[in-house]
């Protein structure tokens, strides 16, 4: 359709209700270890159709442009929250990937100072605030939900992140507004990594990153960094690499962030606000029944918490202080809309 047909009252014409071509429809999973699991089901209209898992953290699951996939997911699926294993690395039990899984919201990385791994706020279930379609002054509609997500204990911090995503009918992408709160009565640490995840057809064989990386670095050292930007197919024994960015943003201070198929002719990309998220890094996993590939913006580096607080990284929420974060998901769809992509990318790293 023509940029016009997607307008409000265009599109009113054409159809007896907006569900025909695009909507976002609440649904309840009914089986197995995802029973009772609510999501809320997007379609935009081009195509390009992803969910939220509600229930957990509001995280964004399964996303597909035209039915082939953008994003990855894991063999546990998306568990109840009750099955949530917070020791260790119990996270992985029920880190059912998806094109999003929140880190935080006081801890990201490996398990450190008795918090498991990543944390526990992608385990976490919303309060459902609301979704629907909104009418926007310019004629267009807007597809949008959003919930509230509480991390709290007694004696222990109280924090709220409060989430809102949106999607335009007619657009392939989409945008997280997080809000993180500190609602207790003390002082409380704060950390965020949104752990964006490619999986394949779109992660293959052949497949780039771009990034626009002024500094890179391995986080261990023996892996090194050559030729970690072009994709190898699925491995026997493939031990997983983590490698760190320094970026550089465009002119409004968001940073642009893609995985692309030149092959198959079409990529994932992100955009986050550098001064929200000064730090940014890559998961290679590309072993043999895990093969994704990880692009995580974040509030902080992965080591320990211990080291943030000597760095002075750890945020410190005063009660009632919040930090606001804003992510951008979307589909690059034909050669053009990904050479187009990687020309801004290059461009800022000459």
């Amino acid at each position: 359709m023509r940029t016009e047909e997607w307008e409000a009252g265009a599109l009113r014409r054409h159809v007896g209700r907006l569900d025909q071509v695009a909507g976002v429809r609440l649904v309840t999973l009914g089986d197995g270890g995802e029973r009772g699991v609510r999501v809320l089901e997007f379609r935009t209209g081009t195509g390009f159709d992803f969910e939220l898992v509600v229930d957990r953290c509001m995280d964004v699951g399964r996303c597909a442009l035209r039915g082939r996939s953008l994003a990855w997911e894991s063999p546990t699926g998306w568990l109840a929250p009750e099955r949530y294993e917070p020791q260790g690395s119990g996270w992985l039990r029920s880190f059912g990937g998806g094109l999003l899984t929140t880190c935080g919201l006081d801890h990201i990385g490996a398990p450190d100072e008795g918090i498991g791994l990543h944390g526990r706020a992608s385990n976490l279930p919303a309060r459902l605030v609301g979704y629907g379609t909104r009418a926007d002054a310019d004629g267009g509609l807007t597809l949008w939900a959003e919930g509230e997500v509480t991390q709290a204990a007694v004696f222990g911090e109280r924090l709220t992140l409060r989430r809102r995503v949106e999607a335009r009918v007619g657009s392939s992408s989409l945008r997280i507004d997080d809000v993180v709160v500190n609602e207790g009565f003390a002082p409380a640490e704060q950390m965020l990594l949104y752990h964006v995840n490619a999986g394949f057809p779109l992660l293959d064989e052949g497949a780039e990153l771009l990034v626009p990386a002024r500094r890179v670095r391995a986080l261990r050292d023996h892996h090194g960094t050559d030729g970690y930007t072009t994709m190898v197919g699925p491995q026997p024994g493939w031990e997983e690499q983590v490698f760190g960015h320094d970026n550089a943003a465009e002119a409004d201070g968001r940073v642009p962030v893609a995985l692309v198929n030149r092959a198959r002719g079409y990529g994932l990309y992100q955009r986050y606000r550098r001064d929200q998220l000064p730090y940014h890094w890559t998961w290679r996993m590309l072993g043999e029944g895990t093969y994704v590939l990880g692009i995580e913006p974040s509030t902080n580096r992965v080591e320990s918490r211990a080291q943030a607080r000597e760095r002075g990284e750890l945020t410190l929420l005063e009660p009632g202080e919040e930090r606001r974060f804003e992510l951008e998901l979307g589909a690059l769809d034909g050669e053009a809309e990904i050479d187009a992509f990687a020309a801004r990318v290059a461009a800022l790293v000459g």
